[in-house]
């Protein structure tokens, strides 16, 4: 950020000004070499430093509450409700307050500004550093994935013991004193990799430990890679969700565009800035179903959430096609108002607010689904693979990037005919965004549908829900596991 504000107050790291008249005539001077070298530099160092916060941050974050306790697992199940919360009103004022001082005032106080709480926050939290949950790491994470794999594979043609003969037969050591790793139950699901546990001869020391790591794996090893392996379907099913939300996103921005965006005589409302309404209902709701909702859903479920984690994403995949639905029968009384009403400039005479439905449906949708996603991978997840939990979110959200340009790549192509613009022609007025956001509503359909398979299937961690051996049906509310 300190980079990122040189750029705008130096005039040397930036391109002298240019008015709209130069830049009508494209008669403005680029930046040089150098200017977008010391831009990308502090890009580079911002990526670095997010990269860095943001997989770390909740984890350390859940190690301050005591799991053992309940009134430490209540305090984290609130933990991922305000920590998404305090996100969401800060990026909210982040692209109100913020973006009004870069365009009205000055792009030296809108970068200084976030610079300066940036070293606030700083500060802040090295003050903790004496009251801190301080957890050791257990080792590398992704070396303890491969030792299973390549164990396995190297044990494939080694038959797995019968029942009677399990005992002794796998190596199973105790956990390290002091550990805050939980053991986890032996499962005959991906019984494949249980042969990386199974005890060969001369695969253990005069001490009881593994001769080669890379031949003998514990039990707890192995489960542990069997938590991430049955995450993965459910992780994929949270790309098309984000893909809507994406889309949404950039095609409001052009709706707004072709809509009357007064309120009052004066004021005109910033296309860029009606995600914001999406930001409120998650801000407002948040509170209301952690505080009120929650408790009272417990008295009737049981259950330590009021819902199970799997059971609040599938609200939110819900939410997200019920807004792509209403956002394409507003688009399409949009567009037919300024086919038969609007003026030269194309806009029609429809108050930007008829956008605002289909916002905080897509609010209930992040408050549903995201947070759902944030403290499932968080619970799911063995204890010390949690950066790996919050990287696999982001991870989602760059799915779903790409997704969403393949998407529109496609649906150029396909529905351009010589012509006729196709769907998402730079002229919204001509194009066919309703069906596009139809298009995406059907996707959300199929992959809620997925998702309901997965579900289905899926056997939450011990201490989380139900154990291996027991059915269970996640997404029926009368079913729910006491």
């Amino acid at each position: 950020m300190v980079t990122l504000t040189l750029t705008s107050w130096i005039p040397q790291l930036h391109p002298p000004s240019c008015t709209e008249d130069q830049q009508q005539n494209d008669q403005c001077t680029g930046p040089t070499s150098a200017q977008m070298g010391i831009l990308f530099l502090g890009l580079g160092f911002l990526t670095i430093g997010t990269g860095g916060i943001r997989p770390c941050s909740i984890p350390f974050g859940v190690d301050q509450f005591d799991r053992t306790t309940e009134q430490g697992r209540r305090g984290i199940n609130s933990f991922f409700n305000w920590y998404y919360t305090s996100f969401t009103v800060v990026l909210m004022i982040a692209l109100t307050l913020v973006v009004y001082i870069q365009d009205s005032v000055s792009w030296v106080l809108g970068f200084g500004i976030p610079t300066l709480l940036m070293v606030g926050s700083i500060i802040l939290f090295f003050l903790g550093t004496r009251v801190y949950v301080y957890v050791k790491p257990e080792g590398s994470i992704f070396s303890g994935i491969a030792r299973v794999f390549v164990a396995a594979y190297k044990k494939r043609r080694v038959n797995i013991p019968v029942e009677g003969e399990k005992e002794g037969a796998y190596y199973d050591p105790p956990l390290r004193k002091g550990s805050v790793v939980a053991k986890l139950p032996f499962t005959k699901r991906f019984r494949w990799l249980n042969k990386a546990a199974v005890i060969l001869e001369g695969e253990k020391d005069a001490n009881g430990c593994p001769s080669n790591q890379w031949r003998l794996c514990s039990i707890q090893q192995v489960e542990e890679v069997k938590c991430l392996i049955k995450i993965i379907p459910v992780w994929a099913s949270g790309i098309i969700c984000f893909t809507a939300m994406s889309q949404q996103g950039t095609f409001t921005v052009s709706q707004a565009l072709k809509m009357d965006r007064h309120l009052g005589p004066k004021f005109q409302i910033p296309p860029g800035s009606l995600i914001v309404i999406s930001m409120l209902t998650v801000g407002i709701w948040i509170p209301f179903y952690d505080r009120i909702l929650v408790p009272a859903l417990q008295k009737i479920t049981k259950h330590e959430g009021g819902i199970t984690l799997l059971q609040r994403m599938g609200i939110g995949i819900v939410f997200s096609i019920l807004s792509m639905v209403v956002a394409g029968l507003f688009e399409r009384e949009r567009r037919a108002s300024a086919i038969l009403q609007a003026g030269p400039d194309g806009i029609a005479p429809m108050s930007v607010m008829w956008l605002a439905p289909q916002l905080i449906l897509m609010g209930f949708a992040e408050a549903f689904n995201i947070i759902g996603q944030i403290e499932f991978y968080n619970k799911e997840f063995p204890e010390h693979m949690r950066s790996i939990a919050n990287s696999l979110f982001f991870c989602t959200i760059a799915g779903a990037s790409y997704l969403s340009a393949l998407v529109v790549v496609i649906v150029h192509d396909v529905t351009g005919k010589p012509g006729r613009p196709d769907w998402l022609t730079k002229n919204i007025n001509q194009g066919k965004v309703d069906y596009f956001y139809y298009l995406l509503a059907g996707m959300g359909v199929l992959n809620l549908i997925y998702f309901l398979f997965c579900a289905r299937r899926y056997h939450y961690k011990s201490g989380y829900g139900v154990t291996e051996e027991e059915p269970h049906l996640d997404l029926e509310l009368n079913q729910l596991k006491h």
